[in-house]
């Protein structure tokens, strides 16, 4: 695997990467079928077709009689980036648009409503009023025996609490802003849900929120503003009877690109779901964002840049983990920098990819409230050859663990250009532990400090860098054998390397200092993984360190020292 690295400057300051304030922020996108839209699309087909050739190509569901299916979908949505993007953003009335965060909690989608509530099926339907940051309306339908069947919004559907809303007054029309499911072992709890542009995230058997992916980045971490495409119309399909798989279609719209997606849902210990994407663009793309995940990374034992919160870690993410084309096992710790970071890791057809919380333990967290360690993690794994490209991460700066400042995504090689279908498949795994891991030895724990050596002076500045790892071979090596850390840096020089036993771990420990090459702050890339007898005993740990600036290089020296 190829790194390459561009500096903050070279991509953009952090103010241009816009992304949601929490986990269901929507973000610009395009809705229903409204009569403006309806004008809008007559105009772009132009004089030469008629009104009903017209029709056909981009009604918002299959003709009366008709079957709906994924082919459909791909039919319509390449159709459809052949037109004009219409945005619906903020068609709702007033009162819904200007609630607050309190008002917006108070309206509650009443169980009693659920879709398939009383069949006799596993799953069950709950869903989403508009209001707050979610202000454009979403088509929901319901699939029976390949018949779509639109869910008209009532307000009999919700309690407004003491939101002040009055829901009789609300149009017949409104639509509604997403939905979430609920799986027969626990009627209560959410397993999916799908609210604001293209987000939806899931849990496994820890039955805890976190990380959030999308059916789509576009331009992330570029020179202009990100753009959020949006999930605008979602086709539910009625679950067979005792299956524990349900199939949820969506079209995806925005200004740059469509898209036809299919989620096969399979709540469990690990939550999986195939994913089946056709993308169209309706222009070039500049940068593709294939299986986009966001997280959450503020204080960790790598990064305590933020240390000012009585909590020792504070993340959903710890790391991403890759899984290359060639074979090889990376871990890359994650980071809350102080100016934007973006990285690219080039890989040819790659197995595997995504945003871990590997550290599970609470004592490292003690957040009683919202259980950091239960957080699931997300693995990302390519049915369909995905060619050449990149994994590329974003760390964004962060004061506040409500922002999402972590972005991981596929970015393929091959240039983005209008016309063109882009088909992926993809399974995603949910759950505190991914279903695939390397065999060799993985880290599970990364520190950084000063360097130097205890009870002498140090002369001049450096990092401390110690990594854990576990597993693999680790615990069947005898006493005898020679392991050594092969470490590599991008610049500067390393010293007082080591490579020892951790018995507390079942592990080894390596440990080195980096010494600065100058008083320059660019990034220094660091590799290191463990080997006996030339042959690797682990996974690659890749780290991005960033010296401070000189007149922050504090030796602390106690004055006792000589």
């Amino acid at each position: 695997m190829q790194f390459n690295l561009l500096s903050a400057k070279e991509i953009m300051k952090n103010s241009l990467v816009t992304g949601p304030v929490s986990q269901y922020r929507e973000m610009p996108g395009r809705r229903r079928r409204a009569l403006k839209f309806t004008r809008s699309i007559l105009i772009s087909c132009g004089v030469l077709l008629s009104l009903s050739a017209c029709a056909v190509g981009l009604q918002a569901s299959p003709a009366e009689g008709e079957n709906f299916s994924y082919a459909w979908l791909k039919g319509y949505a390449r159709n459809l980036a052949t037109q004009a993007y219409v945005s619906h953003k903020g068609e709702l009335p007033d009162n819904l648009k200007h609630l607050d965060w309190d008002d917006y909690q108070q309206l509650h989608f009443k169980k009693k409503a659920a879709l398939w509530r009383n069949d006799d099926v596993n799953f069950r339907v709950e869903l989403f009023h508009l209001g707050l940051y979610f202000d454009t309306p979403v088509q929901m339908y319901e699939l029976r025996n390949g018949k779509a069947s639109p869910i008209k919004y009532s307000s009999a559907m919700f309690d407004y609490g003491k939101s002040k809303v009055d829901g009789k007054a609300l149009p017949k029309d409104l639509g509604f802003a997403g939905f979430r499911m609920q799986f027969h072992t626990d009627w209560e709890r959410d397993v999916i849900a799908f609210l604001g542009a293209s987000y939806f995230r899931a849990v496994g058997q820890e039955m805890q929120y976190g990380l959030s992916a999308r059916g789509l980045a576009v331009d992330t971490a570029m020179d202009h503003a990100e753009e959020f495409p949006m999930f605008t119309d979602f086709w539910l399909e009625h679950p067979q009877n005792n299956s524990d798989v349900t199939t949820v279609y969506a079209l995806m719209d925005s200004p740059s690109v469509t898209g036809a997606y299919r989620f096969d849902i399979q709540p469990g210990a690990k939550l999986k779901i195939k994913v089946d994407a056709a993308i169209y663009p309706r222009k070039t793309i500049e940068r593709l964002g294939v299986a986009p995940l966001t997280s959450m990374y503020m204080v960790g034992e790598n990064d305590r840049r933020t240390d000012y919160d009585w909590r020792p870690e504070i993340h959903d993410s710890d790391g991403l983990a890759m899984h290359t084309g060639n074979g090889e096992w990376i871990w890359r710790p994650l980071n809350n920098p102080a100016e934007l970071r973006f990285n690219a890791y080039s890989d040819d057809n790659p197995k595997g990819f995504g945003l871990l919380q590997r550290d599970r333990n609470f004592d490292h967290y003690q957040d009683d409230g919202v259980f950091y360690e239960k957080r699931p993690s997300l693995w990302i794994e390519p049915t369909s050859n995905w060619g050449q490209g990149s994994v590329q991460l974003v760390e964004i700066p962060t004061l506040d663990e409500t922002f999402d400042n972590i972005v991981a995504f596929w970015n393929p090689a091959q240039p983005v250009a209008a016309g063109q279908e882009l088909l992926f498949s993809y399974n995603m795994y949910w759950g505190g532990i991914p279903p695939e891991q390397s065999p060799k030895a993985r880290v599970v724990d990364t520190f950084t400090g000063i360097g130097g050596v205890i009870g002498k002076k140090r002369p001049y500045y450096s990092k401390r860098f110690v990594v854990d790892f576990a597993g693999g071979s680790l615990p069947m090596l005898s006493k005898d054998t020679d392991v050594k850390a092969v470490i590599s840096v991008s610049r500067g020089r390393t010293e007082i390397e080591s490579a020892r036993p951790l018995h507390a771990i079942d592990g080894y420990r390596a440990m080195f200092d980096l010494v600065p090459p100058d008083d320059s702050t660019d990034p220094i890339n660091i590799r290191l993984y463990l080997e006996a007898d030339g042959q690797p005993l682990s996974e690659t740990w890749l780290y991005q360190w960033n010296p401070p600036p000189k007149d922050q290089r504090q030796l602390h020296n106690a004055g006792h020292l000589k």
